[in-house]
């Protein structure tokens, strides 16, 4: 193991990323922790207002999107989501959030349509070999059974300089993508604004990025973690950060906490709510065999079903209070291929398809979590009261 520096618990709050400030914010922060950002997002704000003046065919909708973890399931995701652009009614969205494997999907779909054909490749051509090597690291010689930079190679290929310019250029206009990472040492949830980072110019903008995708999708004691230097008091530490599913299996940020109600957007735009949960939200039956690795397997994805779920009903409670237009899609519960390893090329593709098909056909989008009885509409239409551009973060 390589000896680090940890940030003591009494600085966790100050840390900074030395020469790209505010670029961060724990995701289960106060109101009042989340202060100190309130002059950059009424910027953003002020910002995604005069771009929609400009733009008068926009849609009068403010639109958020959120993507799930879920692994290689993320191609059900990205299915949907090119089948949605193909058929001419994905919206472009005014903010976007990414964990684990919808981190890799959220900065793609952030850039809109020209991005597609690349989102389709990375959930449809790579297997097992490109995501992680899958022979056994000594857990004494390392902090992860798996090496990642299969992984890391992956995101370099995608994520470069024009990229990053790309990003930024988005950011400009107002428009928000936040990736979710998770800080071992803290146990809490980091919300990365990528669209910050991209426009710093700071020389290892790139390297950061990339990092923060990765670790996004590090599933702790399978993959190493990310290790990040931050800064505080003059002096250098390193965190860890991994799956940001390990905190929260999907997220949306609030930024309605910090700009206030009586901003003039909150009372200009009706919100819409997008979530995709790579996974299915219904109970799936398995014979489990008697041994250790089949019981702790088995109860762990069980767990993490139930995590997601529980993340589900806590974003429902908030859009519903904030008169927010609920929409969910997760697999259904119909989709019968199955796999006999990890990123199998022939599931992947055949759970893209599966969501290509709903995407381009028109999603019947669920309006509650699973439990709750309620009519789903198609296409999805704002309903409620108008709000300002959020939907949740734990109070």
């Amino acid at each position: 193991m390589i000896p680090r520096d940890i940030v003591p618990e009494r600085l966790a709050d100050e840390a900074q990323l030395a020469g790209i400030p505010n670029i961060r914010v724990w995701g289960d922060a106060s109101a009042e922790s989340l202060a100190v950002l309130s002059r950059t997002e009424k910027l953003r704000i002020g910002a995604l207002v005069q771009t929609r003046r400009r733009w008068e065919r926009q849609s009068p909708e403010a639109n958020i999107l959120a993507i799930s973890g879920g692994g290689d399931n993320g191609a059900f995701g990205a299915g949907l989501l090119v089948g949605w652009g193909d058929a001419g009614t994905r919206p472009d969205f005014d903010l976007v959030t990414g964990v684990s494997a919808g981190a890799l999907t959220a900065p793609f779909v952030y850039l809109g349509r020209s991005r597609d054909s690349e989102l389709r490749e990375i959930f449809t051509k790579y297997k097992r070999s490109d995501i992680y090597d899958p022979g056994i690291v000594p857990p004494l010689l390392g902090s992860g059974l798996f090496d990642s930079s299969p992984l890391e190679h992956l995101i370099a290929k995608y994520v470069d300089d024009r990229f990053l310019r790309d990003i930024a250029n988005e950011r400009r206009k107002g428009r928000v993508l936040l990736i979710g990472t998770t800080n071992l040492d803290a146990q809490r949830p980091v919300l990365w604004d990528m669209g910050k980072i991209a426009m710093s110019g700071h020389p290892q903008a790139l390297n950061l990025f990339r990092k923060i995708l990765l670790a996004s999708a590090s599933i702790p004691g399978a993959f190493p973690p990310v290790r990040i230097t931050v800064r505080v008091e003059g002096r250098t530490y390193e965190e860890l950060h991994v799956d940001g599913g390990v905190t929260q299996q999907v997220f949306v940020s609030r930024p309605s906490r910090v700009v206030g109600d009586d901003d003039p957007w909150s009372k200009r735009t009706a919100t819409r709510l997008f979530i995709i949960r790579n996974g299915k939200i219904s109970a799936e039956w398995e014979a489990v065999e008697a041994g250790i690795f089949s019981i702790s397997q088995r109860s762990i994805s069980t767990l993490i079903k139930n995590q997601g779920i529980g993340d589900l009903y806590r974003i429902y409670a908030k859009a519903q209070i904030d008169g927010t237009d609920f929409n969910l899609a997760a697999i259904p519960s119909e989709f019968s291929v199955t796999r006999e390893e990890l990123f199998e090329l022939r599931y992947m593709q055949a759970l893209y398809d599966e969501g290509y098909r709903a995407g381009f056909r028109g999603y019947l989008w669920m309006k509650t979590p699973p439990g709750l009885a309620r009519k789903a509409l198609h296409p999805a239409q704002p309903q409620g009261k108008t709000s300002a551009l959020a939907a949740s973060l734990p109070e």
